[in-house]
């Protein structure tokens, strides 16, 4: 039996004997001013380091102050749901990875200051990512290929959370953030501590520690899609135990910084799933599956300005994390039930080296640039500890990356030109697998598909191309356009998968032979972020060739095949002669995929758009938002699956005094637009509202706040999410919780 270890490794000790005294003294120090609030709000995540959103080409969106408070949430799926073009692919309240126009898992990359998080969240829908989200001072969202800056796994978008650990800029003394908050669904508790010890004026020491705790959520009626008996209003195996904490040290200088940080998370959620062992509320099951996970992780950061005659900067990033996660399959008695045994179904370890330097040349001929260099290694290994044969969901398997990248800016009299080229190229090779327990499985043409003992080396070389000008309509208005040709390696499981994936509730195939994919998106953007009225309006075509995607099969009646544990469907191998209601092999359990290469198109639009309609005194801020995604196969004109459908949202902003409001609607649409073997969903209404009160007698660095979510306690499904059939979102649920700051 595997039991989950607490938060005890060298970095919890340190920071536990470290926030004691300085709490302490902290605590008699309330007396703080906050700093000047700063318009210019840059993106961290792009390689010059001094340019906001309105001076880069590609649509972006960054999340800070205010905004990203009232959006604090257990996961950065959550957080970022319901911005223009990003939606969450909820697979419980553990997991929530975000889904950029339509595409998700390895093409969405999630940096962590700037670096991959090296987890395993691209392999699996149910994979959470391996980040802190309470963590983030800002969040920064480029939609569409980031694959130029970010490597081939970047063809969807990125996703930068900032901490801001790495800041060389600090208070001249000690500050401590305290913050806490409880919602009365599932009983949903998050405290957090910030503390930052300026020692002399070249270092300072940062700490953060969150804890998570909950208890299964609430939601409205069955948890299953068209369940009729058993358990109402609760979603089943749903609770999540979370721990996270860091400490940095940042030296600093008159012309630059390092940064040395080690963090630590883990976490322990279930697997949403109609539970019942006796069957005394229904036909429930007897098992359920809760996944633990846990990351290690060193960084270093440093930036020296002037380096050398005709540079004005040089950037270096480098991160190593350690991996770990097993998912565990609880199994209680049919007659008592009570829990029997506790088996761990399949295990993973990744090891994952990430380098990167930047080197932003002076101008020349009125050009600025920065040239890079992108190291990647990554060691993956996953498997099934207690079976008595050999069994990989993924074989294990070893990828190496290097990358040369350059981006170039040129000012002009109607605005700025922008371009940019990277080449990359990807070395990949997996462990020969012998005497497997997976003998093979039937694929959509009917025949037998045999398991591949021994497969060779791949390599891929992905190219990658960016054009762009902001032009500037007048003083205010400013045009976008862009155009990208980006290329993608498959990732590990597209090309290793071949066996179960216990937690997912799938049995994925991969294919050794996929060929590298291929972008070309074009974007037409018009923008205004000043004035009374202000808006971000986009338009976009992503034409994909030899796209790979998760494909079902159709069993002739519209519904997916479902295979029992070693890929036998109905009557094939080990389920001759099962009888219904038969355990162990008999049990269809999985549902078969492929993962599938053809010529693809994304299209779409995105807008959002504020009224400022008050006055100084009371001001009024009217906002609405949208956006729509189609993804076809440009063959068959098929859809593709799990592809976010529309959404349309309307809301306010005001304040009283030291009193702020908010107030949220959005309708997500149903999607009726489907792949093989999929249902369709239907829409539903979200209400939400934000109140917060920060007096000025108190600091002006106190904060309490009232949250409400889907007031109208909605029975919704995302379509976007694999468990859309098995759980709902959330119901309503009402959260209250406090910030304060002394010091600094």
């Amino acid at each position: 039996m595997r039991v989950r270890r607490p938060l005890r490794s060298p970095l919890a000790v340190a920071l536990s004997l470290a926030l004691f005294p300085v709490a302490a003294a902290s605590a008699q120090s309330p007396d703080r001013t906050d700093p000047a609030r700063l318009d210019r709000v840059v993106v961290t995540a792009d390689p010059f380091g001094d340019r906001t959103v309105d001076d880069i080409v590609q649509p972006v969106t960054v999340v800070s102050g205010e905004s990203l408070d009232d959006r604090r949430a257990g996961t950065i799926g959550e957080v970022l749901d319901g911005l223009p073009g990003v939606a969450n692919a909820s697979f419980g309240p553990g997991v929530g990875r975000p889904v950029v126009r339509g595409q998700q898992g390895s093409r969405v990359v999630v940096l962590e200051d700037g670096l991959g998080t090296g987890d395993v969240s691209g392999e699996g829908a149910d994979h959470a990512i391996g980040i802190d989200a309470e963590r983030a001072r800002q969040i920064e969202v480029f939609r569409g290929p980031a694959t130029l800056l970010y490597g081939s796994g970047a063809a969807g978008g990125v996703v930068n959370v900032r901490s801001g650990r790495f800041s060389p800029e600090s208070g001249d003394s000690t500050r401590i953030d305290l913050e806490g908050r409880y919602s009365d669904n599932g009983a949903d508790r998050t405290g957090r501590v910030e503390l930052e010890q300026p020692l002399g004026t070249g270092f300072v020491l940062r700490g953060d520690y969150t804890a998570r705790r909950s208890n299964d959520f609430s939601i409205d009626g069955f948890q299953e899609e068209g369940q009729t008996e058993g358990f109402r209003n609760r979603l089943q195996n749903s609770s999540v135990d979370t721990d996270s904490g860091s400490l940095t040290g940042v030296f600093r200088g008159e012309r630059g910084f390092v940064g040395l940080g080690l963090s630590r998370w883990e976490t322990d959620y279930g697997i949403p799933e109609v539970f019942d062992p006796q069957r005394v509320r229904g036909d429930g099951s007897d098992e359920f599956e809760r996944i633990e996970a846990e990351a290690e992780r060193y960084d270093l950061r440093a930036e020296l300005l002037d380096p050398m005659p005709g540079f004005t900067a040089l950037r270096f990033k480098a991160a190593y994390t350690r991996f770990e996660q097993a998912e565990l399959e609880y199994d209680f008695s049919r007659s008592t039930g009570e829990l029997e045994d506790i088996e761990e179904e399949a295990e993973f370890l990744n090891k994952e080296w990430d380098a990167r330097l930047e080197l932003v040349h002076a101008p020349i001929a009125g050009m600025r640039g920065v040239v890079g260099l992108q190291l990647n290694d990554r060691d993956f290994f996953a498997d099934v500890p207690e079976d008595e044969d050999e069994y990989y969901y993924v074989r294990p398997n070893r990828t190496r990356t290097t990358a040369l990248f350059l981006l170039e800016e040129l000012p002009t009299g109607f605005g700025r030109l922008e371009f940019g080229a990277r080449v990359e190229r990807t070395r990949t090779s997996a462990r020969d697998i012998f005497n497997n327990d997976v003998d093979g499985v039937t694929g959509p043409d009917g025949d037998f598909l045999p398991f591949p003992e021994a497969i060779d080396r791949r390599s891929f070389t992905p190219v990658s191309l960016s054009a762009g000008s902001i032009i500037d309509v007048g003083t205010d208005l400013h045009l976008r356009l862009a155009a990208t040709r980006a290329q993608r390696a498959p990732s590990p499981e597209q090309l290793y998968a071949f066996g179960r994936h216990a937690a997912a509730g799938t049995f994925e195939v991969g294919n050794p032979e996929l060929s590298k994919e291929t972008y070309t998106n074009f974007e037409v953007g018009l923008d205004r972020h000043v004035g009374a009225f202000r808006f971000d309006a986009t338009l976009f075509y992503n034409r994909a060739s030899d796209y790979i995607f998760l494909a079902s099969v159709d069993d002739g009646t519209g519904n997916p095949v479902q295979v029992n544990d070693i890929g036998n469907r109905a009557g094939e191998g080990a389920t001759v002669g099962c009888a219904p209601g038969d355990g162990g092999l008999c049990r269809l359990r999985n549902q078969l995929v492929f993962n599938q290469q053809s010529d693809a198109s994304f299209y779409g639009a995105e807008f959002g758009a504020s009224l400022d309609l008050g006055g100084a005194a009371r001001p009024f801020v009217l906002r609405g938002s949208g956006d729509l995604v189609r993804g076809r196969l440009r063959g068959d004109g098929g859809n593709l699956p799990r592809i976010t459908p529309s959404r349309l949202g309307v809301g306010f902003d005001t304040r009283f005094d030291a009193v702020r409001l908010s107030a949220d609607y959005m309708r997500v649409n149903s999607q009726t637009r489907l792949g093989v073997a999929e249902d369709e969903t239907e829409g539903f209404n979200l209400v939400s509202f934000d109140l917060t009160w920060s007096p000025e007698a108190w600091g002006g660095n106190t904060a309490l706040f009232l949250r409400g979510r889907n007031l109208l306690n909605e029975d919704g499904r995302l379509h976007q999410s694999f468990l859309k059939d098995d759980a709902p979102i959330l119901g309503r649920a009402f959260i209250a919780g406090f910030r304060v700051g002394f010091g600094g």
